[in-house]
């Protein structure tokens, strides 16, 4: 990305579900030999200027990244919405000079290697203050930009029980950026894929192996 984006931008990653589908953590199921969350890590880290990882179980499963873990301040498992407001909330604290956030799921290992400068663009054409990724006519709020200034906002939708970060994003009007398939050994596939079961895992592992056979970039 251009190096004006990457010096205004805290990317967040967004940790918090409870895996119950795939029935064991999949932040760290081995995929191509490294947890899963390795991969978005590095998809995400050329895209932005530092990282934090927001979860709500034990953070120490994270040491290895040698990235800061901060836990949503709503508690229980509120949400991806939660997530968004601890996020925001350390950009204020950590990264001041950023005036936006860049958030990613934990599950999406394939997603654009240009998403957070097509979404950045779209800010600078409209006057929204967050934008998010589609593909295939769906959207994915939790791909998104957010203005920090947002932070009350985000506050005041948690307190009234909300916790969708779509109905957060049509109430806010976002942007949304469409992203085309990606081609993988000849055959198009989602870029926001999510990784969400063993089954997903597999594919995952078939995507990654025709890439690495292809021996062409992704996204």
């Amino acid at each position: 990305m251009a190096e004006e984006a990457a010096t205004e931008v805290t990317g967040a990653l967004l940790a918090g579900g409870r895996s119950l589908r795939m029935g064991s953590d999949k932040c760290l199921v081995d995929l191509a030999g490294q947890p899963m969350v390795s991969h978005v890590i590095a998809r995400l880290r050329p895209q932005v200027h530092r990282i934090v990882i927001v979860a709500n179980d034990d953070p120490t499963r994270f040491s290895g990244t040698c990235l800061p873990v901060v836990c949503d301040t709503v508690e229980g498992h509120a949400g991806p919405l939660a997530g968004l407001h601890a996020a925001l909330e350390w950009a204020l604290s950590e990264t001041p000079e950023a005036q936006l956030v860049a958030t990613v799921p934990v599950d999406t290992p394939f997603f654009p290697a240009d998403m957070v400068a097509r979404l950045l663009e779209a800010l600078r054409r409209t006057d929204a203050g967050s934008a998010i990724a589609a593909s295939g006519g769906i959207r994915h709020p939790v791909a998104g930009w957010w203005e920090v200034a947002l932070i009350g906002e985000v506050e005041n939708a948690l307190r009234s029980g909300m916790r969708a970060m779509t109905r957060f994003a049509e109430l806010q009007q976002s942007a949304v950026v469409e992203f085309p398939a990606i081609e993988i050994g000849g055959n198009g596939f989602d870029p926001f894929f999510n990784v969400n079961t063993p089954d997903e895992l597999a594919q995952a592992e078939q995507l990654l192996a025709a890439h690495a056979q292809a021996g062409a970039p992704q996204g």
